[in-house]
């Protein structure tokens, strides 16, 4: 499995370092920018971190701005932003969480706490991959569906269906080959009574 990929966006360079340090793992690959307008362009390239962890107060886009550019662009992968600031009061989280961001943590930081809320959002990451995955392989079996639409040439008196290419054939052989549907073979009421019960009716051996 490739690395996963994770953006560091933080005008303070050693706030940079104390965050790579707690996040380097040889299954990571960090990326760190030091203003907002670098972070928001390195999560909307096609081979963007799926995770990361912004500071609030940047040159350029603050974290919060960050945080709402990337849900109004509503990409096919929605990556996981934690916010990492010293804004500490309850308004600040809320906030934050309205702007879109998954986490929010205070600085100075724990770093095993930071460590710990990254795993959660690499968990979460990880669920999304596969219902997308999952959602992929039902979206192509659907498409291998055949389906009866349109005009349906049939015979008025032997009842068989003709295909596209001119040939003829019952109506059960032609759509179970062309549907999921199966046939069980029954008789009707008024069959019953005009092709089976005169013969029930009938004494002779």
């Amino acid at each position: 499995m490739a690395p996963q990929r994770i953006l560091i966006a933080d005008d303070s360079a050693v706030s940079r370092l104390l965050v790579s340090k707690a996040l380097g793992d040889e299954q990571r690959e960090l990326v760190t920018v030091e203003n907002g307008d670098e972070a928001i362009a390195a999560l909307t390239t096609a081979d963007a971190p799926r995770l990361a962890v912004l500071d609030w107060e940047m040159p350029g886009l603050t974290g919060p701005e960050i945080c709402a550019r990337v849900r109004e662009l509503a990409l096919p992968v929605s990556p996981y932003l934690i916010l990492l600031t010293s804004r500490s009061h309850t308004s600040d989280t809320v906030a934050g969480l309205m702007a879109g961001a998954d986490d929010y943590l205070t600085k100075p930081f724990h770093e095993v706490e930071l460590q710990a809320r990254v795993r959660v959002g690499e968990r979460v990451l990880e669920l999304q991959r596969r219902l997308a995955a999952r959602v992929s392989e039902l979206e192509e079996a659907l498409a291998k569906v055949d389906r009866l639409e349109g005009l349906l040439p049939i015979c008025s008196y032997c009842k068989k269906v003709r295909d596209d290419g001119n040939y003829w054939h019952q109506v059960e052989a032609y759509v179970t080959a062309h549907s999921g549907a199966q046939f069980s073979h029954g008789v009707c009421p008024e069959c019953y009574k005009i092709h089976l019960e005169p013969y029930l009716d009938d004494p002779s051996p």
